[in-house]
Formats: C-alpha cells, sequence, structure tokens
C-alpha cells in the first residue's frame, strides 16, 4: 500500500534515501505503527501511550491511549497522522487495569518521530515500578497510505498491520474454559433473578405474546353485515358512495365437485414468479431486474432487434420480482422466462385431519417465504368459516351427511380460494391455503378454480402419534375461537373429537397432482417426506425447509456482541476489540447463561468471523463455540472503518441512496440487506432443526434480520428493527409459536 520505514528494538533501520524522498513526495497520509513486547507483563498493567498533537495533544497521563493486545506477549497501538502534524513527541507508560495506583511511565528522554523516521537511537521501553525494572521491546513502524487506499481497503489494511487477537481459535471448540485471568468482581456480577433484566418487547411485535396462528391469516375481502347465516358480503376493493352505505351482493360459483378435474396432465412445478409486460410489448423482449437503488435495469435478450432502456415501467412490472437477491431472483428470473403461465403463481394447499398441525405449518412456511423475499399470504378458511357462520358451530355442522353444513363449508372455501386467487392476480406470489380439504371431491373444485391461474402443491400432514395428536387438540380447545365462549374445557373437548371423528370417516388421502406428504414429522425425530412432481427452485426450497423444521420446544437467544471499540468511535464496520464496557458485558452475559441454560447440556455458542463476537464469547464456559461466517456484519465495502458523517461529508450520493431505502442500498464494493438475508438462509434453516437452545452472538445488520424472521417482520422493516447493545432477545419456539422475551443486562 506504499513504501514505508521502519525501526527495530536494535536501531537498525530499512529503507534508502530514494525511498525516503518517495515518502515525502508520494502525497499520502503516514500510517503509524507502535508496538511493544514484554513476556513478563502482568495483566494488570496496560501500555499506553501519550504525547503532544496528534496524539493526544497535552502530556497528561489520564488521556493516554490504550495499546490493544495483539498476543500474549505483544501490545500494538496503530493511527493515521495528519500531514499537518508528522512530528510526534510521545513516551509510553504503564496504568493499572482496575485501580487508581499511579501510572508507571517509561524512563529517559522523549521519542520524537518525524516524517515516519524516528529521530535518536533506538532503545527499549523501561519502567521502573517500586523495585522492580521491566524491560520492554520496542517496534515503531511508518508507512505512507493514498487516502484511496485508506477508504477502499482499510479493513483489509488493518487486518495487515494490526493482526486479530484471536487468530489461531479453531472454528468450532468444545467444553471451552473460561479465560486465564478472568475476574467476576461486583461490577460484572449478575444478580440470581433474571426476571430483574426483563424489559418490554417491542410493541409492534405480535409474536412477544401466544396468539392463535389462524388469527394472523389473511382477512378475507368480504365484511359480515347482518350477522352470521346473511349470504350478503361487501367487498373492501369495491367502490361505494359515502353518503349512501351499501351491502353489495355477491353470488359464489361453486365448481361441481363431482366432476374430476381434467388437467393438461401432469405437469412439472416451476419455482414461482411473474411475467414482466415488457415481454409482451413489440418489438421488445426484456425483463425488469431489481438491482438495487437507482433507475431500474433493464437486461437486453440474445434475440432481441431493438431495446430501449427509457421504457417507464408500471407497478405491476416492479411487483413482479421477488424483494430478494441472489439465488432467489435468479430462479425466479428463468422461470418467469421458461415456466408455463399458470406456474407463474404458486397455491400451496393444505391437507390433514383436525389437530394435525396443519395451521402451525401454513403460518411457518408463510412467514419463511416472506423473509426470503416472495410476496406470500396464508388464507385460513376456518377463519371465513367463523366470520359468515359464526364461531358455535357444533361437531353435527361438520358431518358428511349434513348437505347444509357441507355447502356452507363448501362456500367459505371458494370464497378464500376465489379471494387468493384475486390477490395473485394483483400480483400476489405465494398462497397458502389451510383448511381441512380431506377428501377427493374438495381437492377437485379448488384444482378447477385454480385451473390456468395459479400451480396446486397439495401439502398433506400425516400425524400416528397419538400423544401429540392430544396435545393438539388440547391445545385446540385452549386457544381456538370455535371454543373461546365454551367455558367447560370437557364439554369442548369431547365436541371436538366428535367433529375430529366426523372428518375421519370421509378422510381420503392425497394421491393426485403434485404434493408433499409429511408423515410423522412433528417430533423432529425421523419421520418421512414423500413427493410426487415436484421440481424447481421454489418448491425444492419448501421441502427442504419442511424437511428441518418440528415442533420441540427451546429457546434461541440473540445478542450482539459488547461495545466495541469502533462503537465508541461511531465507526462502522472494522475489527477492533472490545472496549471496557464490552467486557463487563461479556462477563455479565456469561453470568446470565450459565443461569439460562444450566439444565441444558446440548446448547451451542454461535459467532461470527469477527474478533468482537468472539471475544465476547470466550469466557463462556462448558458449551461448544462454533463461528459462522455467514454471521459477520454486513460488508460496507468502501466505507468499512468510516463514520457516517464522514460518508455523508466524503460520499453524498452513497450517503442519500442509503438515506433513500436501506433494505435494497448495496455499499460500494460491499452488501445490502437483502444480500445478507441470502447469506443467513443456512443460519435459519439449522436454527429450525436444533432441538437444544442455540445462543447467536453476532451484530446489528445479521440480528435485525433474525430476528424479523421469527417475528415476521416485513422485509421494508428489517433496516430499522431495534437492536441495542448489551441486551439479550430470547426467541421461544415450540408448538405455541414463537415469543419473545428482552433482557437488558447494562445500559
Amino acid at each position: 500500500m506504499g513504501t514505508g520505514m521502519s525501526k527495530d528494538a536494535d536501531g537498525s533501520s530499512h529503507g534508502s534515501e530514494e525511498g525516503e524522498e518517495n515518502l515525502d513526495h508520494a502525497g499520502g497520509q503516514l500510517y503509524v505503527s507502535l508496538k511493544m513486547e514484554n513476556l513478563k507483563l502482568k495483566g494488570e498493567l496496560i501500555p499506553h501511550v501519550y504525547g503532544s498533537v496528534p496524539l493526544v495533544g497535552s502530556w497528561d497521563s489520564s488521556k493516554a491511549l490504550s495499546m490493544e493486545r495483539e498476543s500474549a506477549s505483544m501490545w500494538e497501538l496503530s493511527f493515521v497522522v495528519p500531514p499537518n502534524h508528522e512530528t510526534l513527541d510521545f513516551k509510553f507508560l504503564l496504568k493499572p487495569k482496575h485501580s487508581n495506583a499511579p501510572c508507571v511511565v517509561e524512563e529517559g528522554p522523549n521519542r520524537l518521530l518525524t516524517g515516519g523516521t524516528l529521530q535518536g537511537e533506538s532503545r527499549l521501553a523501561v519502567f521502573k515500578n517500586g523495585d522492580e525494572i521491566l524491560e520492554c521491546r520496542v517496534f515503531i513502524k511508518a508507512d505512507r497510505v493514498s487516502p484511496f487506499d485508506l477508504a477502499a481497503s482499510w479493513r483489509a489494511y488493518q487486518e495487515n498491520l494490526q493482526p486479530s487477537t484471536v487468530r489461531g481459535i479453531p472454528d468450532v471448540s468444545i467444553n471451552s474454559t473460561p479465560m486465564a485471568g478472568a475476574e467476576n468482581g461486583s461490577s460484572a456480577s449478575l444478580e440470581l433473578d433474571l426476571e430483574h433484566y426483563v424489559v418490554p418487547a417491542p410493541s409492534i411485535s405480535a409474536n412477544s405474546a401466544l396468539v392463535y396462528a389462524a388469527n394472523n391469516a389473511e382477512n378475507p375481502r368480504f365484511s359480515n353485515v347482518d350477522g352470521p347465516g346473511n349470504a350478503s358480503f361487501s367487498y373492501k376493493d369495491s367502490v361505494v358512495s359515502a353518503d349512501r352505505p351499501a351491502t353489495i351482493k355477491m353470488e359464489v360459483v361453486i365448481p361441481d365437485p363431482s366432476k374430476i378435474y381434467s388437467g393438461s396432465g401432469m405437469v412439472e412445478s416451476k419455482s414461482v414468479g411473474t411475467f414482466s409486460p415488457l415481454q409482451k410489448q413489440d418489438g421488445h423482449r426484456g425483463l425488469f431486474v431489481d438491482r438495487g437503488v437507482g433507475s431500474p435495469r433493464l437486461v437486453k435478450s440474445s434475440s432481441s432487434s431493438a431495446f430501449s432502456s427509457g421504457l417507464k415501467l408500471d407497478t405491476e412490472t416492479k411487483n413482479s420480482m421477488p424483494a430478494a437477491a441472489g439465488a432467489v431472483t435468479a430462479a425466479a428470473v428463468a422461470d418467469q422466462m421458461l415456466g408455463p403461465k399458470e406456474d407463474r403463481h404458486l397455491a400451496i394447499v393444505l391437507v390433514g385431519l383436525p389437530a394435525r398441525g396443519k395451521t402451525f405449518t401454513a403460518a411457518k412456511l408463510t412467514r419463511y417465504l416472506r423473509w426470503l423475499g416472495h410476496d406470500t399470504k396464508h388464507f385460513n378458511v376456518g377463519k371465513y368459516r367463523r366470520l359468515k357462520h359464526g364461531s358455535n358451530q357444533s361437531a353435527d355442522f361438520f358431518r358428511a351427511d349434513n348437505p347444509e353444513g357441507m355447502e356452507a363449508r363448501n362456500e367459505v372455501a371458494a370464497l378464500a380460494m376465489d379471494d387468493m386467487i384475486s390477490w395473485m392476480q394483483e400480483g400476489g406470489q405465494v398462497g397458502i391455503f389451510d383448511a381441512t380439504n380431506s377428501n377427493r371431491k374438495r381437492r377437485n373444485m379448488l384444482m378447477k378454480m385454480a385451473e390456468g391461474k395459479c400451480k396446486i402443491i397439495f401439502l398433506e400432514t400425516l400425524c400416528n402419534d397419538e400423544r401429540i395428536i392430544e396435545r393438539n387438540i388440547r391445545l385446540k380447545i385452549q386457544q381456538s375461537p370455535d371454543y373461546a365462549e365454551q367455558p367447560d374445557f370437557k364439554a369442548g373437548l369431547q365436541d371436538f373429537k366428535s367433529r375430529l371423528a366426523n372428518y375421519e370417516k370421509v378422510y381420503e388421502p392425497v394421491e393426485e397432482g403434485s404434493y408433499i406428504k409429511m408423515i410423522d414429522m412433528a417430533s423432529g425425530h425421523g419421520g418421512q417426506i414423500q413427493v410426487n412432481n415436484i421440481s424447481g427452485y421454489l418448491p425444492g426450497r419448501i421441502v427442504f425447509f419442511l424437511v428441518n423444521t418440528h415442533l420441540t420446544p427451546r429457546p434461541i437467544l440473540l445478542t450482539r456482541h459488547g461495545e466495541s471499540r469502533d462503537n465508541v468511535r461511531g465507526r462502522i464496520g472494522g475489527d477492533t476489540v472490545l472496549s471496557d464496557a464490552g467486557e463487563i458485558y461479556a462477563k455479565k452475559l456469561t453470568n446470565f447463561v450459565e443461569k439460562r441454560l444450566k439444565s441444558e447440556k446440548a446448547a451451542s455458542i454461535w459467532t461470527s468471523t469477527l474478533q468482537r463476537t468472539i471475544i465476547t464469547a470466550s469466557p463462556i464456559p462448558g458449551f461448544p463455540k462454533i463461528q459462522w461466517r455467514a454471521l459477520d456484519e454486513i460488508n460496507a465495502g468502501v466505507c468499512d472503518g468510516m463514520t457516517y458523517e464522514e460518508i455523508k461529508k466524503n460520499m453524498p450520493e452513497e450517503y442519500g441512496a442509503r438515506k433513500k431505502d436501506k433494505l435494497r442500498y448495496r455499499y460500494p464494493r460491499g452488501e445490502s440487506y437483502l444480500d445478507v438475508i441470502q447469506r443467513l438462509e443456512p443460519v435459519i434453516i439449522e436454527l429450525e432443526r436444533q432441538r437444544a437452545p442455540v445462543v447467536v452472538i453476532s451484530h446489528q445488520a445479521v440480528l435485525r434480520a433474525l430476528y424479523a424472521y421469527f417475528a415476521d417482520r416485513p422485509l421494508k422493516e428489517i433496516p430499522h428493527i431495534e437492536v441495542p447493545l448489551h441486551t439479550i432477545i430470547e426467541i421461544q419456539m415450540g408448538v405455541t409459536g414463537v415469543q419473545e422475551k428482552r433482557y437488558k443486562l447494562m445500559d
């Protein structure tokens, strides 16, 4: 990165007069690295540097700059010298770490560094601490660095001149013990009552309390006007005069279920996507690709004879692509160009007896697909039924020999399917249709309605474990609105079992079309998944996701690393060690994890590969620690190591673009939030697969993306989610869904 000079401990210099002349005319800034080595230096004494401008500005030892530990015996401090202050007058001193004892200043005259050249003879740093004399080797190195190199390669330059303090630690460490010499003083102790540290979760989080999953499904487009039993509906999208409210009569055409659906044969399913109207324009064949903030870019087809980049894209075109990057976008582009028209919208139709986890699976799949960037909605037929016919229907309503009940249930199923198809025609990509759909006639009706409009994949959930079925039934009685007004639990239980028996009499397993069968998968201990006629990127991702999901309750703890030196300086990115406050948090986090997970022998600790997370995790004993490159902070590219004020001043266009759309903005040579989501998908899959607690120690942008998945937050909110330092977010996963609890260990 430039020529340079250095003086070793023995006083020998490297460089030539020609090199010195080049330094003087390089036009760059001086980068200085000061190192001190002593094998006998105790951990209670921390080397510092103090001196005149620009190091500190005064010879006040209380303002001395702390050196950072590079290895067991080496300490280092590096900085950039402004062009108008290239004469440094300084000394080394030792300061006690945990007491107010006097500092120990090195003996001898001040050290003088002029233009990168050390004046006078090189010497050891000698300290007299009472009767003890400490001698430390000193290494001083100066390099001339261009401003461009400082901006574009700050992280690489730091790694070259300031090696990480955690290099050499394996990616996976088992049964590690606390760091040698780590104190658990009163300032770092944690009270035994964890509830003392609980703080309110964000009010906008829908998962901070128990919520019946079906209640979070899509609302019907009709509004019930005259109460249950009335067939009058008003669509929310209909135009109604403000001074004369009207009830709009709606006729729902239900295909004859007796007619067996005859499609065009077994057609392979394709990954979801929507067709761009640009492809229909004469003389043009293009595709809109979302490349981030800025003007839309049109990718020219090789077969195009004419092409214009000035075409205006309407809203439908812009919504035709998933809000995603990487593989998701690539798959959507391919399927738009190659797939059949009806395959550009995907309907996942649930099939299964009551209390088999259909709604739980639908809600979880919806959350996953939304997080990946696909516009996905969950349509629960039970919600439609309760709004249309009330929630107090007895088991007789669900008998197959009850023609009125059968007609009413087919009607609300058709309403929900019609709403889902209408939403897809408006730009929606994946619809999750949640109902029992327990016989072939009902499924034929749905396939007839979807013909030529969307691709249907049936998702059947089968469970033969009576223990799990009984647990699900009891949860259903406790949470379902169908039994909210039933005060007698036993009566509700008996009614639901009668309803279940009615469904079992007429149940027909799926054998038609494209389907996925989940057989005894709820426990997470084996089971089977059967697939038929499934292909394409998105259906394949859905199968992979379902293979790794289960209902085993376990906590996931999300926390940022302890405060780092760059946090204190307001700089983004980097790879600095912890500040004093960050070291205290590491100890408090250790105490918290030991108490919270004391009975969890299979728990594990996940960190990024950056040293501030590894150092935060290092005091935690007894649990495996695993480093994930995918958990590294968002790559700020050329902005790495800068403050936002510096970006605003020196790169105003980048600052404005980021402020305009933080979700899609990609740092030059760096990443966007959408890029981070793509690399985090394997982390999400593994978190879903784990049956034991996991502690994730990572960074703000990464934890925002992970938290958004569990809390089902819209993509556009991810860059603005609050994830404060020194706070633990506990995500409790299990059969009741996802709940959240927060602990603030320190300010």
